[in-house]
This record gives structure tokens, sequence and C-alpha cells, in this order.
């Protein structure tokens, strides 16, 4: 864990580095799913996901929540661009559930050549394992690290306490690589509270689940379909080791042997550990570079896609879990936490569980708000801004006040003629990063 009670650990406690990935479908002005070809080869920061009409963005990192959208703007103000100066225009779908699917047709799978014709063929594995409708769910992930200064202060930290106590202190790198497995084991048992709070994708359009029926609005009693049990998950609940950075890759190594996945991206779980580079086991092994949290809807009820306060809520539940002891996560633990995830996607909150690594259960808006208490007290005895606070109270609202929850903005506004309301708010949005465009297009018709 981090040393909080060392001064220059505590001066550097919220030094970190942000970077997003978010995916979105690209749609024509009737709402169903574009099919022409990408059009962003040149943009190393702008490539597909699943489909040939799923962009997906990918921000450098950056020192701060604010960085982090002002950089995904940035790269929504170029696609945005792009989309609309097409001669059949087309926008960016702003939820996580997709529009329109006539068939699987309309979702087609991204195509590479060359050097890189494994990645299509992996997505054909995947096309035929999960279904196509699956993989047009879109999302954001966000990748957070800690600063080099707060991990060499912490080294030093740790080495100085080892001396005192007489024994042999672990290297820079082990303790680096083990602070962020214990880091991603915590996220397993607590990172339930961020699929709660993006959530946003409670309706979706009838013709994802009935093939060809167009037009209707389904909502099943969740907030976020693509953390639901109808989501992103395998066929078994994971179980992971967290002793060392090679025991956690090699427990993923351990079900692609038993072929119960074929690659390790393929397991599909909120919680990823990722290596600098092309992320491979064998790199994971070589040095941790980062956490990869999974869950996070697509907001579309601001601009850039995520909300910047929840951008640094992130940061603070990242950094509180990796400042305070490590507690226990037993094989019964790790099929509870998926469980967790899972009820914590649902709409009412106060219906659905959570139990706790000590075996207690809550309803999610009880243990949602007695984690923020936890966090609350936290940083109450650290040296931060204001702003930390105001996250945290913005945060607990969501849980004391369900309509303030994104979900239900979102099912009130858009229950009814999904798709419909939804092209207008992409048009709206393509507006807002365009705004002079329709006025230069009708001066070219003229």
């Amino acid at each position: 864990m981090l040393q909080i009670q060392n001064e220059a650990v505590k001066a550097l406690l919220l030094t970190g580095h942000f970077g997003l990935e978010k995916e979105s479908l690209r749609i024509e002005p009737e709402g169903f799913l574009a099919q022409t070809p990408c059009n962003f080869a040149d943009d190393v920061h702008i490539v597909r996901d699943f489909s040939e009409n799923q962009v997906e963005v990918n921000t450098p990192p950056v020192d701060s929540p604010e960085e982090a959208v002002a950089s995904l703007e940035h790269y929504n103000t170029i696609v945005q661009q792009t989309l609309h100066n097409l001669r059949d225009r087309e926008y960016l779908w702003p939820f996580s559930n997709p529009p329109y699917i006539r068939s699987e047709r309309d979702i087609p799978i991204a195509q590479y050549t060359g050097d890189e014709a494994g990645k299509t063929e992996y997505r054909e594995y995947l096309s035929d394992r999960y279904g196509r409708y699956k993989m047009a769910f879109s999302g954001i992930h966000l990748n957070y690290s800690f600063s080099d200064e707060l991990l060499q202060a912490n080294w030093e930290a740790s080495v100085a306490l080892a001396q005192e106590s007489g024994v042999e202190p672990p290297s820079f790198d082990e303790l680096r690589d083990q602070l962020y497995v214990t880091l991603a084991k915590r996220s397993v048992a607590y990172g339930w509270i961020l699929t709660a709070i993006t959530a946003a994708s409670p309706v979706m359009d009838s013709s994802f689940v009935e093939k060809g029926k167009i037009g209707g609005e389904l909502f099943q009693g969740l907030a976020t379909v693509r953390c639901s049990e109808l989501g992103y998950w395998n066929f078994f609940a994971p179980i992971l080791r967290y002793d060392s950075a090679a025991a956690y890759a090699d427990s993923i190594q351990e079900y692609i042997d038993l072929g119960l996945i074929k690659y390790p991206s393929e397991l599909y779980y909120p919680i990823r550990l990722k290596p600098r580079g092309a992320y491979g086991l064998e790199a994971l092994k070589d040095g941790i570079s980062h956490i990869e949290l999974r869950m996070i809807d697509l907001n579309p009820l601001v601009r850039a896609g995520i909300d910047v306060r929840d951008v640094r809520f992130c940061q603070l539940f990242l950094v509180w879990l990796a400042s305070t002891p490590d507690e226990p996560l037993s094989v019964k633990d790790q099929v509870q936490a998926v469980q967790n995830f899972k009820n914590a996607a649902h709409y009412d909150l106060k219906t659905v569980k959570i139990v706790t690594p000590d075996g207690e259960a809550f309803s999610v808006v009880k243990a949602a708000k007695r984690v923020i208490d936890w966090m609350e007290e936290f940083y109450q005895t650290m040296n931060v801004g204001p702003e930390v606070f105001e996250c945290l109270a913005f945060e607990r609202e969501k849980f004391e006040n369900p309509e303030c929850r994104y979900a239900w903005k979102i099912r009130q506004e858009y229950g009814e003629g999904f798709v419909a309301r939804g092209v207008e708010l992409a048009r709206k949005r393509q507006r807002e990063y365009c705004p002079d465009g329709d006025r230069v297009a009708e001066a070219e018709r003229l």
C-alpha cells in the first residue's frame, strides 16, 4: 500500500496520469448503423474497435481529469468534423446501447490487412463465440497510473521502513508491481461502485433482442445493460491470483490453456492490469504500467461522453484503495464480486444487494454510501483541495436521490422514441462540435 504516513508520499498522493478510451458507433441519419469504411487511418489516436463502424478514440496520458476530458474533446472534434464533411453525412451515436439493428450484417467486422490481419481473425472468432450484437455495446475505459514521483517517494519510504525492521527491502519494480496487483485485487472487491455511478444505458431498441423488430423501446430493470448479466462477461466467473504480477498473468494464462478463452484480451472483466505498449501476459510480467477501469458507460448528458467529476472520482477511489490496508479475497469472494458488479448495474439500487468480503450484505445504495463515507474520512486526513469533497458530494447525491443518477434522467428523456430522440441528440452534438459547418455547407451549395 502507499506509505501515506510519509510526508513526501502524502504531498504527491493525487499525482498521476489519465488516459481515456471511448467507443462510439457511426450512424446514418435514419438511425441505422453506417456501412462505410473507417475514415481515420491517419490518426493513431482514432482507431476501430470490434466493427468497422465503431470508432475508438484513445487519448494520450495527461496529468489531470480536466486535461483528460479536454483531450477527449479534441479527438471527438476531429471525428465529428470528419463525419460532418462526408458527402453522405454520418453522426456519432451518443449511447452505450446501439440504435436500430436489422441483422448481424449491420455490424461489419473491422477489416485489417497485412501484418495486422490477425486483428480481423480475432474479431471473427469473437463474432462466432459471443455474437456481433453484444459487440455493438460501446463504453469508456479509464486508464490510470500513479506518477513516477509518487512511486519513487513510496519506494524510498518503504525501503526506510524495511531497513528499520531489518528485512530485505523490495526493488522499485517489485514494489510498483505489487502495488498495482493489490490495487486490482481491492478494485475487484469494491469496483462495483464505479458501475453504479456511471450507469447510463437503461433503454434499448427492441431490435437488439428481436431480429427485425425496429423502433420499440425496451427497459429491463437495468441502469446499464453492457455491465449487467446481459452484457460483456465470459461464460465463467474468473478467479485470478493477486500474489504478484507473474501470478496474476499466469492465472489468466490458465484459462487460455483450459480453452475457456483464446486470448488474454478475451477476459471480459471490469478491472484489468496493463503493461506499457501492447497488451500481453509476458509484457505484464516485465512490469505493470497502469490499471484499466472498463465499466464506464457513455454519458449522453455531457458532450464529451464522460463527466470530469466521474473521472476525478475514479482517481480518488483508486488512491483510497491503494492507501488503505489490504483485505483477504477468497475464491468465494471473487465469485461474489462478479455478482456485485452485475447487481450494481440494476436500475433500482435499493432492491439489490452487495455482499462485502466480510460477508455482510447491504443494498447497493447503503453499500455505496458506506464506501463514500470511508473515502471522506480518509481524505479529511490528507492535504487535498475542496474539489475532492465537492466530487464526493456529487457522487453521494446519486445514492441519496435516484433522480440524480444518469440512468434515471436518460430513461425520463429517452424512454420513448429512444432511437429517434437519440438521432436528434447526435445531430445536436455534431452541431456543437461543428458550429460553422452548416453555414459553410450552405454557402458552398449557393
